[in-house]
């Protein structure tokens, strides 16, 4: 054991059970929290406690340990095993999460680690209940190898079968590389904070050594780049507790699960309300382009509108609104970016979000203004006529009301 961390574990001679439960509370040491705090991110605990209900999270398997001996690893043991594990509540709303401890190991993935995080997505599946996953790892736990890498399977595994079962939302607090990116990649929401996480399978170094290409993190999978260009986040959110709270408010529009209907919410906004406003909106100029997050903020209750990807694909816009208090996505031509013509992306971007809104029985309303299919160059002619379909064929294929 590192001297850090052996200094700082509590005397068990007295009550080895709550002797063990301070290790686990303490994480990697007071040292690693310190380090952690520096680069203002917060601890794993600290994640938890903002985003549940004040009181309501319930831990399991908090003395788990990992199993290897190899490589000077049994005499580095810490309960838990840089995963904090179990369920509670947003908003009275019960919620699986698993939040991954940077302070342990780098949050490296071992064996034990990803049976708690499977044990976790299990028993959502089993309930009806979503799952939200706060990353923060550096990838496999080396010293572990294919047992390491297995466990990552068994993620996956999950990640697939609660696909279209129950809401899986994974919010990106810190490095998130190797391995770890692939299971946050295949659920339904990915919000980032800026500054502090990244999304990669292989780093700056390993891009170097193979293409003699210098990047950086940022570069290469920071919040920006996934927010903009990618496309593979949702949200880019400026610190750990503006995402915190702002994936506790998104959390209040999914539903449970396949099952039951999205929640209904009491509402000051009467059905009867008029907006006179929405008559002059559109221009009677066809040329003359207009903000169509207008209309929708107008049409929502209160005027709230919860928008995903705003800096992708912006000729399509895509979010969650209420109406009479009950969820409803949206999905809308933007008249102000490329006079809302369809390419690739936002087909891609708008098909994804009503497969989600497909699967999860959350209806639809469809704000259309669209010349047609961007015009696009022969090289992108067969790829822009392979996507055009799969814009148009979700739509139509989903039960759900529109």
């Amino acid at each position: 054991m590192s001297r850090d961390l052996a200094d700082e574990q509590p005397d068990g001679a007295a009550d080895p059970l709550a002797a063990k439960a301070a290790a686990a509370l303490l994480g990697g040491g007071e040292r690693r929290i310190e380090q952690q705090h520096a680069k203002g991110k917060l601890t794993a605990r600290e994640r938890i406690g903002l985003l549940l209900d004040e009181g309501s999270f319930e831990e399991w398997d908090k003395f788990v340990e990992h199993r290897n001996s190899d490589f000077g690893m049994a005499d580095q043991k810490i309960p838990g095993d840089g995963v904090v594990t179990g369920y509670g509540s947003i908003n009275g709303r019960l919620v699986f999460v698993y939040s991954q401890d940077f302070t342990v190991f780098g949050g490296a993935l071992s064996e034990a680690h990803a049976e708690k995080i499977c044990k976790v997505m299990d028993q959502a599946m089993k309930v009806g209940a979503p799952v939200i996953g706060l990353n923060d790892s550096g990838g496999a736990r080396i010293q572990e190898g294919v047992a390491s890498l297995g466990g990552y399977a068994e993620i996956f595994q999950r990640n697939v079968l609660a696909s279209g079962v129950v809401p899986q939302l994974s919010v990106i607090m810190g490095p998130c590389a190797g391995g770890a990116v692939y299971s946050p990649a295949i659920t339904d929401f990915i919000f980032m904070v800026e500054d502090s996480s990244y999304m990669f399978v292989t780093g700056p170094d390993v891009v170097r050594t193979v293409t003699h290409e210098v990047v950086t993190p940022e570069e290469l999978g920071g919040a920006s780049i996934h927010s903009r260009k990618s496309g593979v986040a949702d949200l880019a959110i400026a610190n750990d507790v503006e995402a915190l709270l702002l994936t506790r408010r998104f959390f209040d529009y999914l539903p449970p699960n396949n099952r039951e209907q999205p929640p209904r919410w009491p509402t000051s906004d009467p059905a009867s309300r008029t907006t006179p406003s929405l008559a002059s909106l559109v221009p009677a100029d066809p040329a003359k382009p207009y903000d169509i997050k207008e209309a929708i903020v107008k049409v929502a209750d209160e005027g709230e509108f919860f928008e995903l990807q705003p800096g992708y694909a912006q000729n399509i816009v895509i979010g969650f609104i209420r109406l009479q208090g009950a969820t409803i996505g949206v999905v809308a031509n933007q008249p102000m970016v490329l006079a809302g013509c369809l390419d690739i992306d936002s087909s891609k971007k708008g098909a994804r979000f009503v497969r989600f809104c497909d699967a999860f029985n959350v209806p639809i309303l469809t704000l259309v203004d669209v010349p047609g299919f961007m015009p696009a160059p022969p090289r992108s002619t067969a790829a822009s006529s392979r996507t055009a379909p799969s814009c148009s064929t979700p739509t139509p294929n989903a039960p759900c009301p529109r």
